[in-house]
């Protein structure tokens, strides 16, 4: 979301074999809130020493007018276990090729909270400032819900919610990422159960302090809310609009709920409607998923990508839409071998990504 992923590298000469031009990296990360991480001098990582191509051969999207720019590339990743403490997640990430992990912070069939340790918080630290892992989303719980008509869910809500946040200021997560609720019991009435959600959120950013929000745009179906571009922002809106506040777009639940982005046309043009109703500026996360159903099924169910009704055309197009630069974009399943994510899907993932930005070279040169 605003300003979650500037950041300079200053290059300083140093002897570094891996590197046709050695270099010591300064990491400052600027007009960040409090709970990203702070300045770090890290030695150079794979992806800063890479040359025109970067990782995997990826071409510089950004167009820069000069080098000397910051370059800000697509944070493909993937969620991953945090068994063991959140730096064992980073462990996992890392060995997928993953450049940013979402995690549950907590036992997601549970309600009791989790609270990280002092020695789990900084062996995470520790972790991600030595890996190429630039962003940790945690991912609420799907016990959660903030629009429950049950007072007692609600306050369960609140708490795991606001722990999940707090945690996420421990250790420097991008945002938390958080499906709304939903106004299912009886066919309860959206708009008030949109009310009832927005109570909980503005509460539990109340009661944290500096870690984002993203509310993830759902699939639609029964009475999930988050549906619609209009019911996501009528949530930021009566939660107050903080400043913390942004939105996940999932391109399962996109498609499912009507959008159709199965093109770099059609998903250009989703973006523009969601910037006409939220604003570009609140869009902060991505989840990436094909999508089992069709189009408006309201139906939430993934498939690998390219082998869904997205399509490899969508899906590369998805990973290489200009606007989603610098943001984590996060695979969450099922993998190819049906048992989770493995290394192989996050190859596949990069190149797609590769695909789409040729497709997107090429057609602007048949434009000129």
């Amino acid at each position: 979301m605003r300003a979650t992923h500037d950041r300079l590298l200053v290059l300083i000469p140093a002897h570094n074999e891996a590197a046709s031009l050695p270099v010591v990296i300064v990491e400052v990360r600027a007009a960040l809130p409090a709970c990203e991480q702070p300045v770090v001098q890290r030695g150079p990582r794979a992806t800063d020493v890479e040359r025109a191509g970067g990782r995997g051969g990826e071409a510089d999207p950004e167009h820069r007018s000069s080098m000397l720019e910051p370059r800000r590339r697509m944070l493909i990743g993937a969620h991953v276990s945090p068994s063991g403490g959140p730096a064992m997640a980073v462990e996992r990430g890392t060995a997928l090729g993953a450049r940013s992990i979402q995690i549950f912070n907590q036992n997601p069939r549970q309600w009791k909270p989790r609270e990280y340790s002092e020695e789990e918080i900084a062996a995470y630290h520790e972790a991600v400032g030595d890996s190429d892992v630039d962003a940790l989303l945690i991912h609420a719980v799907y016990l959660l819900n903030c629009a429950s008509e049950d007072a007692e869910i609600r306050e369960k809500s609140l708490a795991s919610l606001v722990s999940s946040l707090r945690a996420g200021a421990l250790l420097g997560a991008h945002a938390v990422v958080l499906h709304p609720g939903s106004a299912l019991k009886h066919g309860g009435d959206v708009d008030a159960a949109l009310d009832r959600a927005a109570v909980v959120i503005a509460e539990a950013l109340k009661e944290s302090e500096t870690c984002p929000l993203h509310l993830e745009d759902t699939a639609g179906a029964g009475g999930t809310l988050g549906r619609s571009f209009e019911e996501l922002a009528r949530l930021v809106d009566a939660a107050g609009g903080d400043d913390r506040l942004g939105v996940c777009l999932d391109s399962c639940h996109l498609l499912a709920s009507g959008y159709d982005i199965r093109t770099a046309d059609d998903l250009a043009e989703v973006l523009d409607e969601f910037d006409r109703v939220i604003g570009l500026d609140r869009l902060g996360s991505l989840h990436c998923n094909d999508s089992v159903n069709p189009l408006g099924s309201n139906r939430d169910r993934h498939v690998n990508l390219g082998d869904g009704e997205i399509g490899k055309r969508g899906m590369a197009a998805f990973l290489s839409e200009p606007r989603f630069e610098g943001m984590p974009n996060v695979l969450e399943g099922p993998g190819h071998k049906g048992k989770g994510l493995d290394r192989q899907d996050l190859e596949w993932a990069f190149e797609l990504r590769r695909q789409g930005l040729a497709a997107r070279k090429r057609r602007k040169a048949r434009k000129r």
